[in-house]
C-alpha cells in the first residue's frame, strides 16, 4: 500500500510519514528530478538543508511538481535547515532569507537548527577545520544555542515559516534549551534505525511533544541495513525489498526520510505493510546485538546521548 499515514505536530499540522530524503542530491540535477518524481509517487514531504546546496533545485522541483500534478502549495511539506556556521542570532535571520530565496515556494513549513554545535561563521557554509584537522568552533556561542534558538523563535513572527525544530539534539541538549525557550520544538531530526532504534531519545521527545523524524532510515555507505539477515528474511517472506520492511518499521515509531534519485527505488520505498508484532520485535532486537550509529562527525564536544554518557563516566 502506498503510505499516507501522517504523524500530529505540536503546533497542530500534519507532517507525512514518509519523505524524500535529498542529501547529496543536486548533481546534474537530480535535485530537481527526484523531487519532481516523488510528488508524482504520492510523497508529501521534501527535506532539503542549506549546507546540502541544493535548495534551488528542490524549490523549482516543488513548484514544477505541484503544477504538474494539479497540487496547490499546502498540498505539500517542505524542511530546511539552519548551518552550524550561522548560529549567531544575526546570522540566522540572513541563512534563513537565504533558503527562503532559493526554495521560493512561498513559506517553509519547517526549520531545523542542523547541529547543536556553532562553527566558525567566517566559513559560511563549510564545515570549516583547523590546521590539526579539528573542528573550527565558534568559541563565541559554544554552548549557547539557547540564543540561537531565540532568534528562530522570532522567525515565527514573519509568517515565512510554519514550525521550528532541532536536529541531531541529544536529551541533555534538549534539557538545556527547553529551560529557556518559549517555542517547544516540534521536530526533532535524528538519525533513527534498527541498530540505533534511540529508545531514550524518542520516549524523552514523546513525553515533550516533540516529534522524531528519522534520516538515514536504511543505513548509509558505512553500513547498509538492507543487508541484514533479519530485514531480509521478513522482505523475503512479504515478497517486498528491504528497504520496504526498514521504512515499514520507522513509520511505526515516527517519520521517516528515505533518500533516493532512482525512479524505481523512490517509488518502492513509498509502499509500505503492516508488519506483525512478532516482525517489530524482531527488528527491535538489532539495536542490541548491532548497535551503531552511522553519522558520527567528530565536532569536538558533546552532541550525541552516548558521547554525554561517556563523558560523565570520566
Amino acid at each position: 500500500m502506498s503510505s499516507q499515514k501522517i504523524f500530529k505536530l505540536n503546533t497542530g499540522a500534519d507532517i507525512p510519514a514518509i519523505g524524500l530524503g535529498t542529501w547529496l542530491s543536486g548533481k546534474d540535477d537530480s535535485g530537481y528530478t527526484s523531487v519532481k518524481e516523488a510528488i508524482n509517487v504520492g510523497y508529501r514531504h521534501i527535506d532539503t538543508a542549506f549546507m546540502y546546496g541544493n535548495e534551488e533545485q528542490i524549490g523549482r522541483g516543488v513548484r514544477d511538481g505541484l503544477k504538474e500534478n494539479g497540487l496547490e502549495r499546502k498540498d505539500i511539506f517542505v524542511t530546511t535547515k539552519l548551518p552550524p556556521t550561522y548560529h549567531r542570532p544575526e546570522k540566522v535571520v540572513e541563512a534563513f532569507n537565504s533558503s527562503f530565496a532559493s526554495l521560493n515556494i512561498e513559506y517553509i513549513d519547517l526549520y531545523l537548527m542542523h547541529w547543536p554545535v556553532p562553527l566558525n561563521p567566517a566559513s559560511g557554509e563549510k564545515i570549516p577545520l583547523r590546521p590539526d584537522g579539528s573542528r573550527d568552533l565558534d568559541e563565541t556561542m559554544l554552548g549557547k544555542f539557547d540564543v540561537t534558538w531565540a532568534a528562530m523563535e522570532k522567525l515565527l513572527d514573519t509568517g515565512k515559516v510554519k514550525a521550528i525544530g532541532v536536529s541531531n539534539f541529544s536529551i541533555p541538549n534538549l534539557e538545556h534549551l527547553l529551560k529557556t525557550s518559549k517555542v517547544v520544538p516540534a521536530v526533532n531530526q535524528i538519525e533513527l534505525h534498527p541498530f540505533n532504534p534511540q529508545n531514550k531519545l524518542l520516549e524523552y521527545c514523546s513525553s515533550k511533544g516533540i516529534h522524531c523524524s528519522a534520516y538515514s532510515p536504511l543505513g548509509t555507505s558505512n553500513g547498509n541495513l538492507c543487508e541484514n539477515s533479519t530485514i531480509t528474511d521478513i522482505a523475503a517472506a512479504h515478497k517486498i525489498l528491504p528497504a520496504q520492511v526498514l521504512i515499514s518499521w520507522g513509520i511505526t515509531r515516527g517519520s521517516v526520510l528515505p533518500k533516493s534519485v532512482t525512479p524505481s527505488r523512490i517509488k518502492a520505498n513509498f509502499e509500505t505493510i503492516e508488519l506483525s508484532k512478532e516482525e517489530i520485535e524482531r527488528i527491535n532486537t538489532l539495536g542490541s546485538t548491532h548497535p551503531k550509529r552511522f553519522v558520527s562527525p567528530n565536532w569536538g564536544v558533546p552532541v550525541f546521548d552516548e558521547e554525554f554518557e561517556l563523558a560523565s563516566k570520566n
